[in-house]
């Protein structure tokens, strides 16, 4: 999935919080709109339509401005269309994930003689923070917002995943880390957020805690070694489907320090084939 489709999925699946965001106003009644329109249709693949009360809103997501044909004709175009089939106000907006070349003119609107067509660029370099961070929705968007810190931004971007309800977290996990791939190092990724899920789990902090009140180290080990179980397992799950019994009491065999090698060996898996082969290393 490229980075454009994925910011389609993740406006499509809220349509509220980004509707919101970028009309910098509570938006609580939103419908998606299919994405084909009429007269030589287009399929717009990184493109989302929503309706709100009385408006249109046009979100499209951009890594790079190049385009064919170039986008403020584009915008021109999608505008036509979808005043022709609501008859409503069309507000469109272009979300820019990373900086263009320097001297690069971002232009925000179209115009030739008299004809003069305007739209909104929102680059995302240079947006705060803050209400990314403050909305599970918008999470995967606060690893490209503006910093002068990155890699502390980043941290605090797993802080916040950590802190999502058990249902919600891995997906927002992987769509956070599909979208820091496009500004940081593939290896800090894995490294903070596996870091961050083996520390800042609610249930390692309590088993520790336990552990610490006795006084015991054993408490310790045991609890991040419980918890890198329960982790390893769920990500299994998620990556080659429902594992055998066989397979999850061999995991509980394995040392902590064979789990958290797992741990970053899983981020490859694409089939159980691919653990078993992983487990032939231990042999």
């Amino acid at each position: 999935m490229s980075f454009d489709n994925l910011c389609k999925l993740l406006s499509e699946k809220y349509p509220e919080s980004f509707a919101s965001w970028v009309l910098d106003s509570p938006q609580t009644t939103v419908k998606v709109l299919k994405t084909e329109l009429s007269i030589e249709p287009i399929r717009a693949d990184y493109v989302t339509f929503l309706q709100l009360q009385g408006r249109i809103l046009h979100l499209e997501f951009q890594t790079k401005l190049e385009s064919t044909p170039p986008l403020p004709l584009r915008m021109l175009d999608y505008w036509v269309r979808l005043y022709r089939l609501y008859r409503l106000p069309v507000t469109q907006v272009v979300v820019l994930l990373l900086p263009p070349a320097p001297e690069t003119v971002i232009e925000t609107a179209f115009t030739v003689e008299t004809t003069r067509h305007e739209y909104r660029v929102i680059p995302m370099w240079e947006q705060n923070p803050e209400p990314f961070l403050n909305d599970p929705a918008l999470l995967p968007l606060a690893t490209l917002a503006a910093t002068t810190q990155p890699q502390a931004l980043l941290q605090r971007v797993v802080g916040k995943v950590n802190q999502l309800e058990p249902k919600q977290r891995p997906e927002i996990s992987s769509y956070t880390q599909i979208l820091a791939g496009l500004k940081y190092n593939k290896d800090l990724i894995r490294q903070l957020f596996r870091e961050g899920m083996m520390r800042e789990s609610v249930i390692y902090q309590e088993i520790l805690a336990e552990g610490e009140q006795r006084g015991e180290q054993r408490g310790r080990q045991e609890g991040r070694k419980a918890e890198g179980q329960l982790l390893i397992l769920r990500q299994l799950t998620r990556r080659v489907g429902e594992l055998p019994q066989e397979v999850r009491s061999r995991i509980e065999t394995l040392s902590l320090e064979q789990l958290e090698n797992l741990g970053e060996a899983l981020l490859d898996f694409q089939a159980i084939a691919d653990l078993e082969a992983w487990f032939s290393t231990l042999e």
